[in-house]
């Protein structure tokens, strides 16, 4: 099967928007991996798996709206 060629490779445009969003990529997998402990904790979550969570949720949010501010394009997207 043969690909278009824009499929083949990101452009410039692409790397650079995934430059731009990397701080927001960053703060979305500490939320995941905050998430990933709060509902694996042996034997139940913490008070300090809470703080985790909230923590990384309010890095997004920063992230978020830092990019906003910049006239980035952020699509908000429903969790």
């Amino acid at each position: 099967m043969r690909y278009p060629e824009e499929w083949v490779e990101p452009t410039a445009a692409d790397l650079a928007e995934i430059e731009r969003e990397s701080d927001l990529i960053d703060a979305e997998i500490d939320l995941v991996q905050a998430e990933i402990l709060l509902i694996t904790a042996e034997p139940g979550p913490t008070v300090i798996d809470w703080h985790r969570v909230r923590r990384a949720e309010a890095r997004v949010m920063r992230e978020l709206l830092k990019l906003r501010a910049a006239g980035a394009g952020v699509k908000a997207v429903a969790a």
